[in-house]
């Protein structure tokens, strides 16, 4: 929602206006309870107004029939077949954890994460503070991924790791489209998200699940769903059982109940990311971001 000089149109201005007005608490409390109503006609006609909006490709699905989820939430996180997102078992590539657009990709200004244009916001502020193991990630490496309405919403597990540490902040829910990105200073560090920390050996990195407006709930494979909550506090998550806390290179570890942002935080001279990789690039689950401990990628990376 942009201009030909690449201003942001009367319509985008007004949208993000509109959206420091909203109760968006409330706002995402009832579309929560919408997407999980079970009488047919209800929620099929949720279903089939947003497949003829979006037009989500089903042909993939585990269910490629719309209507035959129970809820439009059941329909919306749908899962995937058997092989649809293939993961190169590779190591040393690091894979994306989710269908999405690249909003941003990049190195980190010391702490400081770029947005968009003219705005930028730092890892203390996204992770909660400087308390919560920030500066491991300064002078490091970071991707920003926009999941829209019609992407899958399912989220996997960039490398095989151990999860280590969990935590849950609470905050706003603006928008995450480009037009509140380029306009709302620090968004991804206001609204509501939840921080998952993994380590395998050497390696460490986050994955930030960014709340956004609508999407008021947001779960994981350890902890279920995890909001809305209440009272709405920084929330340190129970560890799971020694057992479960490792996952392999592209197994499921949560789902945006309604779609958002995910973004994905490494260490200084940990990763290398895919040169032709870039702003309003599409990846897909599995596919390869970059290559980690500097090693030069294969020749069939995907």
């Amino acid at each position: 929602m942009t201009g030909a000089t690449g201003s942001p149109t009367l319509r985008a201005r007004a949208f993000v206006a509109m959206q420091y007005l909203l109760p968006q608490h409330l706002l995402c409390r009832a579309v929560r309870r919408l997407t999980r109503v079970r009488l047919r006609p209800v929620k099929n006609a949720l279903i089939g107004a947003f497949v003829r909006h979006f037009q989500p490709d089903m042909s993939q699905a585990a269910d490629p029939d719309p209507l035959s989820y129970p809820t439009f939430n059941a329909f919306f996180t749908r899962a995937l077949k058997c092989g649809a997102r293939p993961c190169e078992p590779d190591a040393r590539l690091f894979a994306s954890p989710v269908d999405a657009t690249v909003s941003q990709i990049g190195r980190l200004d010391g702490s400081k994460i770029l947005q968009a244009k003219g705005h930028e916001y730092t890892v203390e502020a996204l992770l909660g503070g400087p308390s919560m193991g920030s500066q491991r990630f300064a002078g490091g490496s970071f991707a920003t991924l926009y999941l829209a309405p019609c992407d899958y919403h399912r989220v996997h597990m960039p490398a095989s790791a151990c999860l280590r540490e969990a935590w849950f902040i609470p905050g706003t829910l603006f928008s995450v489209n480009a037009a509140t990105a380029a306009a709302v200073p620090g968004l991804f560090a206001r609204n509501e998200r939840l921080v998952l920390l993994f380590e395998s050996g050497p390696l460490t990195f986050a994955v930030v699940l960014i709340g956004a407006l609508f999407v008021g709930s947001m779960s994981t494979v350890w902890h279920g769903e995890l909001a809305p909550r209440s009272p709405r506090v920084p929330t340190r998550l129970a560890p799971p059982a020694a057992a479960a806390m490792r996952l392999e290179k592209g197994a499921e570890l949560g789902r945006f109940n309604m779609g958002s942002t995910v973004i994905v935080l490494l260490p200084h001279g940990t990763i290398g990311w895919r040169p032709e990789l870039a702003p309003g690039g599409c990846v897909q689950v599995g596919q390869t971001l970059g290559w980690l401990e500097g090693q030069a990628g294969p020749s069939g990376a995907r």
